[in-house]
């Protein structure tokens, strides 16, 4: 089969599947990230998210993951909300206003690889969505779909950042899309001038262990540090400040994935609300939420951090 035809037969089937960007490159050694990594590892801006240090050969060589990986397909998913929270309510990240995205975006990637070996033939493959040591950002870029910003995230000149990124990594060779060159963020400096506890350094560097989503989502100590007590901006639950202030996004539209529909508490309690919130009405309401990742005594001592003494 010649290998446009089954570039563009993959890339058919992904918009199909609700993805809004496919885009492949050739699955080769990230010699580069694997130094940035490295370093950034060894400067401890991991906190303690020890996850990060382990399988280290496996996040910078897809062959690794993937015997004879010839393709590494990137996927990108909008998640932006139609509707906004409230003013005054507890801050969430809007990427947990819905369902929980690994639950949504993995059965999207089983389908597209069944796809393909229905229609191709024999092909092997995984597809990772924030679940297995992959760079998903760097292949992002390497496949076109835009260019990582001063923020870390990877920035759509087209969509803005509020986007899931999947990848898929076949042993089928394909047409490769040409890398995204061009950065544009310019001079501008606003994630960095606005993040509320300073986690990003100049030159595209993100202490983790000073951003707001790694203290509410990622630590699991229940006491948070005394040093961070008025700098949470009352985000609760992660934190856009650098995606909501990047002037990229005001090419940001509503996703249509339904799963990704704002659960109507995400939107209206008060702090007072989530307060008296049981852990039992807790669970029912979030069940396939993204928040029950931080558990109801992690939500409950967030609230408490972020409100004034």
């Amino acid at each position: 089969m010649h290998l446009t035809y089954r570039t563009q037969q993959i890339k058919g089937w992904a918009q199909q599947l609700g993805f809004g960007y496919c885009g492949i490159a050739r699955a080769k050694m990230l010699d580069d990230d694997a130094r940035r990594l490295e370093k950034w590892l060894h400067k401890g801006m991991h906190g303690s998210m020890h996850y990060m240090e382990k399988n280290f050969d496996l996040r910078v060589d897809p062959t690794k993951l993937v015997p004879g990986a010839k393709s590494v397909i990137t996927l990108l998913l909008n998640y932006y909300p139609e509707q906004q929270q409230q003013e005054g309510t507890p801050r969430i990240s809007k990427y947990a206003y819905g369902q929980d995205y690994h639950e949504v975006i993995r059965p999207k990637l089983n389908q597209l690889l069944l796809l393909m070996q229905e229609h191709i033939g024999a092909v092997e493959g995984r597809g990772f969505v924030d679940s297995a040591p992959v760079l998903e950002r760097s292949w992002a870029k390497l496949t076109g779909a835009g260019w990582i910003g001063k923020n870390g995230n990877l920035i759509s000149p087209k969509a803005g950042s509020f986007f899931f990124l999947a990848t898929l990594i076949t042993d089928l060779e394909l047409e490769y899309d040409d890398p995204f060159s061009r950065d544009y963020c310019g001079t501008c400096t606003r994630c960095i001038d606005e993040c509320p506890t300073g986690a990003i350094l100049p030159d595209k560097e993100i202490d983790g262990s000073k951003c707001i989503s790694y203290f509410t989502i990622e630590l699991k100590d229940m006491l948070l540090p005394e040093e961070m007590k008025g700098k949470f901006d009352n985000w609760m639950f992660g934190c856009d400040t650098c995606q909501d202030v990047c002037p990229w996004n005001r090419f940001s539209k509503p996703g249509a994935e339904p799963a990704f529909a704002a659960i109507p508490e995400i939107l209206n309690l008060s702090t007072k609300e989530w307060e008296l919130l049981t852990e039992d009405r807790f669970r029912q309401l979030f069940k396939g939420s993204p928040l029950k990742r931080a558990k109801f005594k992690g939500i409950q001592r967030n609230i408490s951090f972020t409100q004034p003494p």
